[in-house]
């Protein structure tokens, strides 16, 4: 057997330039129809400056490690940003995770809407509370912001700004009105 391949080997070695007449050969052997397929595909054209042929050749030399080094030496250098792939699976759950990462970074953003809501009032300033939230809420009448004002805890206003909903608190505290703004 060793016999066989080994005349295989020196007979095509010597048929090199050749190709021709390894094609009958090319049948028996599997080494041999594999490199007639790579042989016969197109080789790319040779670059126009030598500087990129010997860069591509030095390139081509290296090991899978030494590659990876040399594009994040380029990245680095290059001041080249990583932009997420989107069909790239091994990436997206490093992705994800610093997704994740900025969100937990992210402060809460402060709330600037606010609803006002009565929560109870002192019995002595009774009156000049309903006569307010009766200013408050349009289109109520004095028997409803009577009922409204003793239903207490209760919604005075929803979605106002801060300063308003901060403005309306002070005056209701004033008059004696226990306000949560939330």
């Amino acid at each position: 057997m060793a016999s066989r391949c080994y005349t295989l080997l020196c007979s095509t070695s010597r048929l090199a330039s050749a190709r021709i007449a390894l094609a009958p050969l090319a049948s028996r052997s599997r080494w041999l129809a594999t490199e007639t397929v790579s042989s016969s595909a197109a080789a790319p054209p040779p670059p126009s400056d030598p500087r990129i042929g010997r860069i591509v050749d030095d390139i081509s030399g290296l090991t899978l490690l030494q590659a990876a080094d040399l594009v994040t030496l380029l990245k680095s250098r290059l001041n080249i940003q990583e932009i997420a792939m989107p069909a790239a699976s091994a990436a997206a759950p490093a992705a994800a995770a610093q997704v994740e990462e900025a969100a937990v970074e992210e402060k809460p953003k402060e709330k600037t809407i606010f609803n006002l809501k009565l929560q109870s009032f002192d019995a002595a300033a009774k009156p000049k509370i309903i006569r307010e939230v009766k200013a408050l809420i349009p289109n109520l009448t004095l028997i409803d912001a009577k009922k409204f004002v003793e239903s207490v805890p209760q919604v005075l206003k929803e979605n106002m700004p801060k300063e308003d909903a901060d403005k309306l608190k002070e005056v209701l505290e004033k008059l004696g009105a226990v306000v949560v703004l939330e």
